[in-house]
């Protein structure tokens, strides 16, 4: 889709993203035919490969390596993810909404439902490294998404830093932020496809998406600026939306975590994500919204009624799970706990 109907720079960018998540394929096929071979009835049951957890002489970290990469191609979080941005960028926007609000789920997916419960000891034991990793991409992709004059590729980086304080909350294990994972993995998805839509809508209407080229357009278009301010402050986790929620939980979670004793170092820095992306939101507001109307932007007009309805109803899910979220806590709270049980009865027995 992308190498067909994306951008000038559409081929080398499918190219390079067929590389990243094929090479991330094959890794997980070889983790995954590794623990083939390491159960006693060489099964490919997922079953199987989780009572391994319990069994030594047989290498957890090898395993976990491999299939660390192929979700953190996925996600993406850092050093895996200098895919994301040109992808974003240089394809369709429905595409990249499949992207955005699925594909880079998956990958939180993956590490949630395979690495912790499948090579438990091997995550504790990287844990920091990996926690390192995401908050070094975290800040990273918050100074470089307030330095984007293209909306497409500022809103790939925040959705790096967004990630990045997945993945944090994933390797703090504790309950309150595996279930603060996935809460936002619900509430990315609402929030990034309602930026995408927006984005959309303006490249159409004055066939540009940089900043340096907008701008005056809330006096014309009053309903798209107040949609993109709400999905905008969502996206940063404004209180009473529905992203707070999950993200004050996930850095609870990280806060409280006592499998690393620099728990309290990764918060404070992953906190700091909080300031940079308020940074490059309000920028971006400004920039598109306000300020002097240009040739591009004077005979602006506002949306179309069916527009403003698909919004509206991230509108209504935005603020519906941001004041009442317990529906989301119903659905995540079981499997939750259950992953945080399982990985620390590991670890106990490993460490007796």
């Amino acid at each position: 889709l992308c190498s067909g109907w994306g951008g000038e720079r559409r081929v080398q960018v499918t190219f390079k993203f067929f590389i990243y998540t094929f090479t991330g394929s094959v890794l997980m096929l070889i983790g995954l035919l590794y623990l083939h071979f390491q159960t006693p009835d060489r099964s490919f049951s997922i079953e199987a490969f989780y009572n391994l957890a319990n069994q030594k002489g047989w290498n957890q970290s090898l395993v976990f390596w491999l299939l660390f990469a192929a979700f953190a191609v996925k996600m993406p979080i850092f050093p895996f993810h200098t895919w994301q941005p040109d992808t974003y960028e240089q394809s369709p926007t429905a595409v990249t909404m499949v992207l955005s609000g699925l594909m880079v789920k998956m990958g939180v997916y993956g590490m949630i439902r395979w690495v912790l419960p499948v090579v438990p000891n091997a995550a504790w034991s990287w844990g920091d490294v990996v926690s390192t990793m995401a908050v070094i991409g975290i800040i990273y992709a918050s100074i470089l998404a307030i330095r984007q004059d293209d909306l497409k590729r500022l809103i790939a980086y925040s959705s790096i830093a967004h990630i990045g304080i997945m993945a944090l909350a994933i390797f703090s294990e504790t309950h309150l932020a595996m279930q603060g994972v996935m809460m936002q993995m619900f509430n990315h998805g609402v929030n990034i496809i309602g930026l995408w839509i927006v984005v959309e809508l303006i490249e159409r209407q004055f066939g540009t998406r940089k900043l340096s080229e907008l701008g005056g357009i809330a006096a014309k278009a009053p309903a798209l600026a107040i949609l993109l301010v709400v999905m905008a402050l969502a996206n940063i986790s404004l209180p009473l939306t529905n992203a707070f929620v999950g993200e004050f939980m996930m850095f609870s979670g990280i806060f409280t975590s006592t499998l690393s004793q620099y728990n309290t170092l990764f918060t404070v820095f992953a906190l700091l994500s909080i300031i940079l992306a308020a940074v490059y939101t309000l920028t971006m507001i400004q920039k598109v919204f306000f300020g002097p109307v240009n040739e591009r932007t004077v005979n602006a007009h506002d949306i179309r009624f069916n527009e403003k309805l698909a919004l509206s109803i991230l509108v209504v899910l935005i603020f519906a799970f941001g004041v009442y979220p317990q529906p989301l806590l119903n659905i995540t709270d079981g499997y939750s706990q259950s992953i945080i049980t399982n990985s620390t009865k590991v670890l106990s027995q490993t460490f007796k």
